[in-house]
């Protein structure tokens, strides 16, 4: 935590809460310091006297201050409805009590305070013993009604906490699971999709496909691929951009039209499309498929079509390039013309078969080829 940020005002409404608290309990680096004041933390901020205030969002009653050169983000205590399942609450009141800022949250291991001034930790809702006993527990009984991106925070922190649902919690899920709300906010549940999957864990793709969580996504049955995708992912990860692992799991349900994918996430999909169901039957076929694709499309390719053309692609053809140009085959007298690129395909091909053959190997080639094609 960020406790040794000097700041000079009265601290004693002043909490870490949240993840921050669960993190430091469970000796874990934490992703995100959330402090709370309880009261309105704008009206507080401005009492900070070595404070630069960057950023107000008056209608949640939230500040970010730059303290000591570190930048830290302060909310108002605040209570909350869900005036429509699924979507944004509402917040009914600014500067609300901490019992009642902490009981609008998702599970009781996420509602635990801690004073930033003593160090004291309040636990309104049990959130220790939860902690202790590895279980993930809802505040109430319409929690996933209210929100059901929370079935996909449990499934998070189940995966990195080694955690499991409590019973009462499970039946509530999957009760939801069998009578899901599709008028939900959609942007939210993608932001869960990508925070969960991001985390490259099979054990995150298996329950997630195991318990139908899928269904949040698509109304279609979905079968579980066999292949390990952690694995797979682990093996070319300096080859993919980490913000696309999640699109790589969720390429398996086929079905992604409620989410808004980015043009980037588009074309990866849209890549895939366009080549699942061609024959590639030689290195040729396969390297002129594959060269100008994402390496997220291949592995996409490698667990819904063939893993092995996947691989041998990634493996012994990607690096695979010829160094003639158009400027060697002049240089042989030759006029620029179509026969250029039949001549390159050819050698590409005789490279493909020998990655050891050397520039001047590819000019007796090209030589060798001009004659027979004269």
């Amino acid at each position: 935590m960020h406790s040794d940020i000097n700041i000079l005002a009265d601290t004693s409404n002043l909490f870490y809460i949240g993840g921050v608290v669960r993190d430091k309990i469970l000796e874990k680096e934490s992703f995100d310091i959330d402090l709370t004041y309880v009261g309105n933390a704008i009206e507080y901020a401005q009492t900070i006297k070595n404070a630069e205030i960057l950023k107000i969002n008056e209608p949640f009653g939230t500040v970010r201050v730059r303290i000591d050169g570190q930048e830290t983000d302060i909310a108002s205590t605040r209570s909350e409805i869900y005036e429509r399942p699924g979507h944004l609450p509402i917040i009914t009141q600014i500067g609300c009590s901490l019992k009642q800022d902490v009981l609008r949250r998702d599970f009781t291991i996420n509602t635990l305070a801690q004073n930033y001034k003593t160090g004291e930790i309040i636990d309104y809702t049990g959130g220790l013993d939860d902690i202790k006993a590895g279980k993930i527990k809802v505040l109430h009984d319409k929690s996933f009604i209210e929100d059901p991106t929370r079935i996909l925070r449990a499934l998070k922190f189940s995966v990195r906490f080694g955690f499991g649902l409590d019973e009462h919690t499970k039946m509530l899920r999957d009760d939801y699971l069998k009578n899901i709300n599709y008028d939900m906010s959609f942007k939210r549940l993608k932001k869960e999709l990508i925070e969960t999957f991001n985390l490259n864990l099979q054990k995150a793709y298996d329950e997630f496909m195991d318990n139908k969580i899928y269904k949040l996504v698509t109304q279609k049955e979905i079968s579980k691929t066999g292949i390990n995708i952690q694995k797979f992912i682990t093996e070319y990860d300096r080859l993919i951009e980490h913000s696309n692992i999640w699109l790589i799991y969720l390429a398996t349900i086929s079905d992604l039209a409620n989410l808004e994918l980015t043009k980037e996430e588009k074309k990866i999909i849209k890549d895939f499309n366009s080549i699942e169901n061609l024959s590639l039957n030689t290195d040729y076929e396969i390297y002129n498929t594959f060269k100008n694709l994402k390496t997220e499309t291949i592995i996409i390719y490698g667990i819904l079509k063939n893993e092995s053309i996947a691989r041998h692609y990634l493996n012994n053809l990607k690096n695979i390039t010829i160094s003639i140009n158009g400027a060697d085959l002049q240089r042989m007298g030759i006029k620029p013309s179509p026969v250029y690129q039949d001549c390159f395909d050819y050698i590409l091909k005789q490279k493909l078969a020998n990655k050891n053959l050397t520039s001047e190997d590819e000019i007796s080639l090209a030589k060798k080829f001009l004659i027979n094609n004269n």
